[in-house]
C-alpha cells in the first residue's frame, strides 16, 4: 500500500448543515484511518501490540464489514454480500480481524475502500429520497428502526474509536503519530 503524495485529510465543514457536516466528519474518520494503514507492507498491516490481537489489517476488514453491514442490513434491510454472507458469524465472531492476516495489503486497502464506496452510493440515494430522517428497515426488538442520521453518527463512532487503536498500532510500527495527514 502506498501513501498518496501531498494527501490531505478532509476537514468538516466548520458552517454547513446538518447532512454535510456528518459526512465531513465521516469522511474525516476515513481519510485518518487511511493514513494510519498507508505506506506499509504485510508486516507493518499484522503489527500488534500486546496483549491485544489487533492490527490494522484487521482494523482495515472490519471497517469493510461494518461499512457493508450497516448500510446493508440497518437502512437496506439486505444481508451484506460476499465475502461477508460467506461466513459463519456464531461459530467466528472475529472472524474479519484474523482472516486479515491472509490478505495483501492491496487486498486489505480494496476491499475498504470499495466498501466505503459503496457506502457513499447508499447514502448519496437515500439521501436523495428521504434525507436524514429516514427510517432504515432493519427493526429492534422494541420494534423501532433507526434513521440515517442515527446510522452514520454510528459509523462515525465506530470509525473515532478505531482511529485511535490504529494511532497506537501505526506508532509501534515505524513511529508515525499524529491526528491527520499532513496537508
Amino acid at each position: 500500500m502506498t501513501e498518496t503524495e501531498g494527501q490531505i485529510s478532509p476537514k468538516p465543514p466548520l458552517a454547513a448543515d446538518e447532512t454535510a457536516t456528518l459526512l465531513g466528519f465521516l469522511e474525516r474518520q476515513r481519510a485518518t484511518l487511511a493514513w494510519k494503514c498507508g505506506a506499509l507492507d504485510a508486516e507493518g498491516l499484522r503489527a500488534k501490540l500486546a496483549p491485544s490481537s489487533m492490527t490494522l489489517g484487521g482494523l482495515l476488514k472490519h471497517m469493510a464489514h461494518v461499512e457493508d453491514d450497516i448500510f446493508s442490513s440497518w437502512l437496506l434491510g439486505r444481508e451484506a454480500g460476499p465475502p461477508w454472507n460467506m461466513v459463519d458469524w456464531e461459530a467466528d465472531p472475529d472472524w474479519a480481524w484474523h482472516s486479515a492476516a491472509e490478505e495483501s495489503p492491496e487486498q486489505l486497502v480494496t476491499h475498504w475502500q470499495s466498501a466505503a464506496a459503496r457506502s457513499r452510493a447508499i447514502v448519496a440515494d437515500a439521501l436523495a429520497d428521504g434525507g436524514l430522517e429516514q427510517l432504515g428497515r432493519f427493526t429492534n426488538s422494541r420494534g423501532e428502526s433507526p434513521t440515517l442520521r442515527y446510522i452514520l453518527l454510528t459509523l462515525i463512532e465506530e470509525y473515532a474509536r478505531h482511529v485511535g487503536h490504529a494511532d497506537l498500532i501505526r506508532e509501534s510500527v515505524d513511529g508515525l503519530t499524529g491526528e491527520s495527514p499532513p496537508g
